[in-house]
C-alpha cells in the first residue's frame, strides 16, 4: 500500500503535471518519496537528483546573513553602503509610473533589514511603466532563466536605476536577495560560494548544495521545463544548462542546487529552533523575526506583488508566513516548495517544471497532506 504521500507524487507524473518530483514529509524522521523520471522518456527519478532550487535560496541565504550578525559583522539596522557603495545616494522614483528622471532623494540608507524583508526599493515590477521596461532593458529583471553575468556587473547595473519606494516603506520580491548575496560575499571577503560552504552548508552536512553542480555530479541534475500549451517545453537539458559545472563568472547573486536530504536537513534545523547537533546555527531571538511577518502595513500595498497576496500572508527574512497558522516556507520559480509547520512537521517538494496553474494544484495538495493525515 502506497503511502499519502507517494500517490500523491504518482498522480501528478501520471497526469503529466511533472515529468519526475521529489519529496518529505513529517517531523523527526520525514518519509521520502520520488516519482517519475529525470527528463520526459528518462530515466528514474532519484532522492538523490540535484534541483535548481531558485528563491527557496532566499531562506538560506537568510540564515547566512544572520549568522554574520551574530558575529559581529554588522547589526540589522546598518547601512549597507559600507560595502556596497553603488547603494549610495540613491534616488526614488516620485510615484510608481513616474519617469526615470521623476525622482527625489532618499531619505534613508538600505539597511541590512530592508534586503531581509524585501524592503530596499529594489524587486520585482508587476505593471508596465519607465521602471519595468528598465530593468528589462538593463537585463536585471528576474525570471526563471539564471543570471546572465557576474555579480559586479549586475549590481553596477541594478545601481542605475532608480527606487521603486522609499527604503521600508514599500515591498517588491526577490532582487533584495540577490543583492544580500553580493553583501555576503564582500562582508566575508570571498565568493558566496566559498563562505556557503565553510560557514553553513558544511556544519550542516549539506554536501549536494551550492551554486551549481560539480562536474562529477552532473548526471544527477534533471531537466528543466515549462508548460505551454502544446505540452512540456524543455528549458534546460538533464545533465547540462547553466547549473552544470561551475559559471564562467561569480554568480554571488545567483541560485543555489540542492536535493532533498540536504533542504530537509536544513528545514529540520530552523523546526528544531535552529540547532543542528546540538549545536546553535542561527539563534533562537533572531529565528523568531526571521519566520514572523516583519513587513509594515505601509509597506503592503496592492501594487508590491500578486492580487490578495497580504490577506493572509506576512513575510519575515527569506520566508512567507501564514498569518493564521504560523507556517512558514516558500516556493521556487522551477517548481520547488518546503513548509515547516509550529508542531516541527517539515515539508519539502522539489520537481523541475516552472511555476504556473497547471503546477499548483500539485503545491496544494501537497501542502494540505499534514491536515489530511491528521484526520
Amino acid at each position: 500500500m502506497t503511502s499519502a504521500l507517494q500517490d500523491l507524487l504518482e498522480r501528478h507524473v501520471a497526469s503529466g503535471t511533472v515529468p519526475g518530483v521529489v519529496a518529505s514529509l513529517g517531523a523527526a524522521e520525514p518519509e521520502m518519496a520520488a516519482a517519475g523520471a529525470m527528463a520526459v522518456g528518462g530515466a528514474p527519478v532519484r532522492t538523490d537528483a540535484i534541483m535548481r532550487i531558485q528563491s527557496m535560496t532566499k531562506a538560506v541565504t537568510a540564515v547566512a546573513a544572520l549568522r554574520l550578525v551574530e558575529a559581529g559583522y554588522l547589526r540589522l539596522d546598518d547601512p549597507v553602503q559600507r560595502w556596497l557603495p553603488e547603494l549610495a545616494d540613491r534616488r526614488v522614483l516620485n510615484h510608481p509610473a513616474a519617469d526615470l528622471a521623476d525622482t527625489s532623494p532618499a531619505v534613508r540608507a538600505i539597511t541590512l533589514r530592508h534586503l531581509l524583508t524585501c524592503t530596499s526599493g529594489y524587486g520585482m515590477e508587476l505593471t508596465d511603466g519607465p521602471l519595468q521596461q528598465a530593468m528589462a532593458d538593463s537585463e536585471v529583471d528576474a525570471g526563471v532563466e539564471p543570471v546572465g553575468f557576474g555579480a559586479d556587473e549586475w549590481l553596477s547595473r541594478l545601481a542605475g536605476l532608480p527606487l521603486a519606494f522609499q527604503p521600508g516603506e514599500g515591498w517588491r520580491y526577490h532582487h533584495s536577495f540577490s543583492i544580500l548575496g553580493i553583501l555576503i560575499a564582500r562582508l566575508a571577503g570571498r565568493p558566496l560560494q566559498d563562505h556557503l560552504a565553510e560557514d553553513l552548508l558544511e556544519p550542516l552536512d549539506l554536501r549536494d548544495t551550492g551554486l551549481w553542480v560539480p562536474a562529477g555530479d552532473v548526471a544527477r541534475l534533471p531537466a528543466g521545463y515549462q508548460h505551454t500549451d502544446s505540452g512540456l517545453v524543455e528549458l534546460e537539458p538533464a545533465g547540462g544548462g547553466f547549473y552544470a559545472g561551475q559559471p564562467p563568472f561569480d554568480v554571488s547573486h545567483g541560485e543555489l542546487v540542492s536535493t532533498l536530504r540536504d533542504y530537509t536537513r536544513f528545514a529540520r534545523m530552523l523546526a528544531d529552533g535552529g540547532r543542528f547537533e546540538g549545536r546553535q546555527i542561527v539563534s533562537q531571538e533572531h529565528l523568531a523575526l526571521m519566520t514572523s511577518d516583519q513587513v509594515p502595513a505601509i509597506a503592503k500595498t496592492p501594487e508590491s506583488f500578486f492580487p490578495g497576496f497580504w490577506d493572509s500572508t506576512g513575510w519575515g527574512f527569506g520566508v512567507g508566513v501564514d498569518t493564521q497558522t504560523g507556517r512558514y516556507g516558500w516556493s521556487g520559480g522551477l517548481g520547488t516548495n518546503f513548509f515547516i509547520d509550529r508542531d516541527g512537521t517539515v515539508g519539502v517538494l522539489l520537481s523541475q517544471v516552472e511555476m504556473g496553474e497547471r503546477m499548483q494544484p500539485l503545491l496544494d495538495e501537497f501542502q494540505a497532506l499534514p491536515q489530511a493525515e491528521a484526520r
